[in-house]
């Protein structure tokens, strides 16, 4: 599954449906890693899907110049920034001009195994933003750019160019391109069960009844 205008929109839609915590269920059954520990949004209204465009800082060695963002211009619309920056919070990797041009491209949101800046720009233009947290100093001349369009890690999660990235207050979660029609399928399942739980507790009936009922504690076990 490639990036931007060639991922289907209809899975990106049916993704964009679910909250990630039915995600990272629907992932725990299905025996796949995914969810992404330590992340969450500036705003708990921020959320964002779409395919990663990944890019991978590394600390400046001496040898090498360390352009910070200039990659923005070969993100396609649509797509989640995945920035591995090794889970640094001394330094910034994203800021207000960032926020602004992203906004411009049509870009879905972006991750950063890192931190953030010029919060207020991401909070007045309603840009998704996920992060370790916030930190003023820059990037420029401490980190340089290592790779794009490369596999990269974060929080332990293999994270590859057109995984489909989902965000929302709750955190992040990656769902690989090839299984997301089947994670989106249990997904919704999770979420149709849990509603129906609900539903039945509303009546009447105990909460340890209706999870009995509809095998709410089986939700996410792994199936073989």
């Amino acid at each position: 599954m490639a990036l931007g205008d060639a991922t289907p929109r209809d899975i990106v839609t049916r993704l964009r449906a679910l909250p990630t915590a039915a995600l990272s269920d629907a992932l725990d059954r299905a025996g796949i890693p995914g969810a992404m520990a330590g992340l969450a949004p500036l705003s708990n209204d921020f959320r964002a899907v779409g395919p990663a465009f990944t890019v991978r800082y590394a600390p400046v060695d001496g040898s090498t110049g360390s352009t910070v963002g200039d990659f923005l211009d070969g993100v396609p619309p649509r797509a989640v920034v995945v920035i591995d920056n090794g889970s640094r919070t001394d330094v910034t990797v994203w800021g207000g001009i960032m926020t602004e041009i992203a906004v411009v491209r049509g870009i879905a949101g972006t991750v950063i195994d890192g931190v953030c800046r010029d919060v207020s720009a991401s909070l007045t233009q309603g840009y998704p933003l996920f992060s370790r947290g916030r930190f003023l100093r820059t990037g420029k001349d401490r980190v340089r750019l290592a790779a794009i369009g490369e596999p990269v890690i974060v929080s332990g999660i293999e994270i590859h160019p057109g995984t489909l990235v989902c965000a929302d207050a709750d955190g992040v979660v990656a769902v690989p391109a090839a299984e997301a029609e089947r994670i989106a399928d249990v997904a919704e399942h999770i979420e149709r069960v849990e509603a129906d739980i609900v539903a039945a507790a509303r009546t009447g009936g105990t909460l340890r009844a209706a999870r009995e009922t509809f095998g709410y504690h089986t939700l996410q076990t792994r199936q073989s």
